[in-house]
């Protein structure tokens, strides 16, 4: 055979990929899943339907039920605990059950629980412990009980650059452009006097396109995250108002972090360019400019298309650096 069982293993599954190995006290079912180079670590249990990438280390004393897709080089840690039913009952059997993914990359820390029909995002990483309720962004580390977004993680994927930390421009410097392309820092005008102080901007001069619409975020609990979108077409222009936020971007290759914290800096952010807004602060005001009306069409969600549609779209060139960036809006699309 070409993978490995131990003599104390059980695995009644013959679709195990060539060099893996399952461990002493294991029990893999007939209709599971599991890819090459896998290593199923002692006491766990994998049930019927389930699949499994390839090179996925499952580490001792862990449950695998049916509906759980695991991908590729994903790290799931001693006695992690899978659920795939929010309201079992004895002996009540759901004909249906949701699936809960776990992306390509990413690693699940000892002892945490992971509620049913869930995602957990591509390079993700959740802490030892962490009870996980929502989905997990791409690159997240989350922690706590329930999970909550702490920061986001570097990485050796030679695709990507290592994430750092944006400053803003230096003072007589109106543009700072972040090595995410396309995306820049600008300095506003700002007034300060006895009555008080102003901030101010002009289109061309400050803001890169002309706003069609804006909104406002507030009130938001500072456990919570917002974005994790990128456009296909919309440009948006953010101004921190009040508080502080702080805000990822990620081109495909590359990903910085920016934290707005004084209303005389704008982030620019082109379409094509995955944003994610977490740590707000409770009185964080979060003013965003569109360059175009609401269309649910032009948003992307799914972090694996928008990397597919970056790959496949003509480079050109954006606020002076090239980029990749659809041209077309969408159809449909107004």
């Amino acid at each position: 055979m070409s993978h490995f069982t131990h003599p104390a293993g059980i695995c009644e599954s013959e679709k195990v990929g060539a060099g893996t190995r399952i461990w002493a006290f294991a029990h893999v079912l007939p209709g599971a899943q599991i890819g090459s180079e896998c290593n199923i670590c002692d006491r766990v249990f994998i049930e019927n339907d389930v699949t499994l990438g390839d090179r996925v280390t499952v580490k001792c004393g862990v449950a695998i039920w049916d509906g759980i897709r695991i991908e590729d080089d994903v790290f799931i840690g001693p006695d992690v605990a899978f659920t795939n039913d929010a309201f079992p009952r004895s002996r009540v059997h759901r004909r249906e059950l949701p699936d809960t993914v776990v992306r390509r990359g990413a690693s699940l820390g000892a002892n945490c629980t992971i509620l049913p029909s869930l995602t957990i995002g591509a390079q993700a990483m959740v802490g030892a412990g962490s009870v996980v309720t929502h989905d997990v962004p791409p690159f997240a580390i989350v922690v706590g009980n329930p999970a909550r977004i702490v920061g986001y993680v570097d990485t050796d994927d030679i695709r990507r650059s290592r994430v750092t930390r944006a400053e803003p421009p230096a003072d007589g410097d109106p543009v700072r452009h972040l090595r995410v392309a396309g995306v820049s820092l600008r300095r506003l005008v700002r007034a300060d006097d006895l009555r008080g102080s102003l901030v101010s901007g002009e289109v061309d001069s400050h803001i890169p396109f002309e706003p069609r619409r804006f909104f406002s975020v507030m009130q938001v609990p500072s456990k919570d995250v917002r974005g994790a979108h990128a456009h296909r077409v919309c440009k948006q222009f953010l101004v921190c108002q009040a508080g502080s936020v702080a805000v990822v971007v990620d081109d495909g290759d590359a990903r910085e972090e920016v934290v707005l914290e004084d209303p005389q800096f704008g982030l620019y952010v082109p379409p094509m360019v995955w944003s994610v807004q977490y740590r707000y602060t409770h009185d964080a005001i979060l003013l965003v400019l569109a360059s175009d009306p609401y269309e649910p069409a032009d948003y992307i969600r799914d972090y694996d298309e928008f990397l597919e549609q970056v790959a496949s779209a003509p480079a050109i060139a954006d606020n002076g650096r090239s980029r990749q960036r659809v041209v077309e809006p969408p159809a449909g699309a107004s």
